[in-house]
């Protein structure tokens, strides 16, 4: 894929002033549910998902990528209003944007908040547009035996970093999710797994029920069981920033920004760690730290880029590898599949168009952000003050309607809360749901490609470990997890450093 391929693809988008139309609608719903406590991005993406079923392609990704900026941007409004994360990315937000708003503020944070986040997402998707042809290039070397490495990599390292404390809690969930997929009819011999004699299991789980089951469920439930009275600060004033202001800032933006790609790009970490690992670093490179925590605009800028920026590494191997770099990655390749698009090296190499056009809708949408953001910000505030009782409902009735949109079967809205209370017990244990979800979204690649490879070599597993590629992600895999427990921690307490948390 060249540059060529990338202004195909934006001047494609650009004269169907439709799909335009549709990034403006997904990124306003983006920061309606961002800005809701509660509603996390994976939530907003997995019911946009299945509404956008009977979408075109296109169109249908337009949506979801609108929501998706929409969504990261339009959590730090309870943020800095309310001390309460609209989604997590937003929690370093709270330190400093909230004292912000205390100090009669808010404007100014929201509209630093704004700018400083559109130029990390615009930085994160250039990345996405420089990076995703050399890694797509080099993804073309590899074969049955690589691809079965990089889904297991991918589902162990989401289950490492999405429960740090206690990992083995990460690998059950994504193992969890494995055999979750091996449900209903395999797809080399057509045997029956797990039906226990009912018809309806023959096909399996379908993937729009799992994701709104395991992630909007829970999100309701959650948010219901909740009471809380919230002082909510609905007055504005000037939002639109100085530009001097911005500037002052440019190299907190920048080593920000790069610190949410590089995050970003790793699978599983996500965009909280971003903002954290942001924050941190601006504090102890800041003159003035001790004011981090009370109202500093340095802090609040850092974890807003930082967190912003990561979409664009976020997109980088979920394009690239078919592995998504986050939950909310995860949704966007699983809809991406649903709309019969497959995203692996062979998108990029084959359709790279499509792949400019992704790129194109990406930095169209943060732009909508933007605008959306600075227009309406007075009256999308007002939101906060739908009451929780009213609001849950309703999203309730979007989990059942985008669930029974895919197919019109009552059985998938069954899948939904069975995999709502899978979720819900998962929560109260303090399982990640992040890996169940991963495990069921790679577990096709990691048994096509296991089962293929066998039959290659009549049943020897030797190339699985004797190829050069997959000989370092086997390595690779080994080495995260020893280093993930405590074994790992050992090692490192023996060597002098720092033991992995």
């Amino acid at each position: 894929m060249d540059v060529l391929s990338i202004l195909a693809g934006m001047g494609k988008l650009l004269l169907d002033p439709v799909t335009i139309l549709y990034i403006f609608i997904g990124a306003q719903a983006g920061i309606i549910f961002g800005m809701m406590p509660g509603l996390t991005t994976t939530t907003a993406l997995s019911l946009l998902t299945g509404l956008t079923f009977s979408l075109a392609p296109d169109k249908a990704i337009a949506v979801i990528l609108g929501a998706y900026v929409g969504s990261v941007t339009g959590g730090s409004r309870s943020a800095i209003l309310v001390n309460i994360p609209g989604t997590p990315a937003q929690a370093a937000v709270c330190l400093d944007g909230y004292p912000l708003a205390m100090q009669g503020r808010a404007a100014e944070a929201i509209g630093l908040s704004v700018t400083a986040s559109t130029i990390g997402t615009l930085l994160g998707f250039i990345c996405l547009a420089l990076f995703t042809p050399l890694i797509g290039t080099a993804a073309l070397s590899f074969g049955t035996y690589e691809f079965f490495w990089l889904a297991v990599f991918g589902i162990v390292i989401a289950g490492s970093l999405c429960a740090p404390k206690d990992p083995i809690k990460g690998w059950i969930a994504g193992f969890l999710g494995l055999v979750l997929m091996s449900v209903g009819d395999d797809t080399i011999h057509a045997i029956d797994r797990f039906t226990f004699g009912w018809s309806a299991l023959s096909g399996g789980f379908a993937l729009i029920p799992v994701l709104i089951g395991a992630y909007g469920i829970p999100e309701v439930l959650g948010s219901v069981r909740k009471t809380q009275h919230l002082a909510i600060q609905t007055n504005v004033g000037r939002v639109v920033p100085r530009f001097r202001e911005v500037l002052s800032h440019k190299w907190i933006i920048l080593r920000s920004s790069l610190i949410g790609i590089i995050i970003g790009i790793i699978p599983g970490v996500g965009s909280d760690t971003a903002s954290w690992l942001s924050y941190f670093t601006a504090k102890k490179a800041s003159k003035t730290p001790e004011k981090f925590g009370r109202g500093s605009i340095e802090g609040f800028i850092a974890a807003e880029t930082g967190d912003n920026a990561c979409i664009g590494g976020d997109i980088i191997p979920t394009l690239t590898l078919a592995i998504p770099g986050s939950a909310p990655a995860a949704v966007l390749l699983a809809a991406m599949t649903i709309h019969n698009l497959r995203p692996g090296p062979l998108l990029v190499a084959e359709q790279p168009e499509v792949v400019g056009q992704i790129i194109a809708i990406s930095m169209v949408s943060t732009l909508a952000v933007f605008i959306l953001s600075l227009l309406w910000v007075r009256q999308m505030v007002k939101v906060l003050l739908i009451p929780r009782h009213v609001l849950m409902p309703a999203v309730f009735i979007i989990c059942v309607t985008g669930t029974y949109a895919l197919s019109g079967r009552l059985f998938d809205i069954y899948v939904m809360f069975a995999f709502g209370l899978i979720g819900v017990m998962m929560n109260e244990l303090d399982y990640p749901v992040a890996p169940l979800v991963l495990g069921f979204i790679l577990g096709p690649m990691a048994e096509d490609n296991l089962r293929r490879g066998l039959m290659i070599t009549a049943g020897d597993p030797t190339p699985f470990f004797t190829r050069p590629v997959s000989l370092v992600l086997f390595l690779m895999l080994v080495l995260s997890v020893v280093w993930s427990t405590s074994l790992g921690r050992w090692i490192g307490s023996r060597l002098g450093g720092r033991a992995p948390t």
